[in-house]
């Protein structure tokens, strides 16, 4: 049994549609986001709805029970949380990691849609999180 359809099993499957829908529509959004965020008129608005964005996946895949997505979903809010409290721009350590981490979540997707046996494994560059979040002035 893959893990789609265990999701099926445990819950509507209108729920679970709709959750993989929304998922797909969020982590799509994403890039361009993370992109303009090394641009500092654009910084905290980008950093807003990326927040925004990774709050909604946490609570959707807390309540389906989705550990790996959840995890994700957990350290990208904790990490924005910070980069929130910042003027910006993002420095392109920052960049990189956010975007690793949408990698991560379009893997995690595509294990969803395909049905696969098990989600795939962490990007261990996920766990490297930069220490500095923000260009430096020169």
């Amino acid at each position: 049994m893959g893990v789609k359809e265990n999701l099926f099993d445990n819950y509507d499957y209108d729920i679970v549609d709709d959750f993989i829908l929304h998922y797909s529509v969020m982590t799509y959004q994403m890039e361009n986001l993370i992109i303009y965020s090394g641009k500092k008129e654009q910084y905290k608005e980008n950093i807003e709805e990326l927040f925004r964005i990774a709050h909604n996946i946490k609570s959707a895949a807390g309540f389906l029970k989705v550990e790996p997505i959840l995890k994700l979903a957990t350290l990208l809010e904790e990490v924005l949380e910070e980069a929130r409290e910042l003027e910006g721009p993002a420095n392109d350590d920052f960049i990189d990691w956010l975007l690793a981490v949408k990698d991560q979540f379009e893997r995690y997707k595509d294990d969803l849609e395909n049905d696969t046996e098990e989600f795939s494994e962490l990007d261990p560059n996920i766990i490297k999180i930069p220490t500095d979040l923000e260009k430096k002035e020169n």
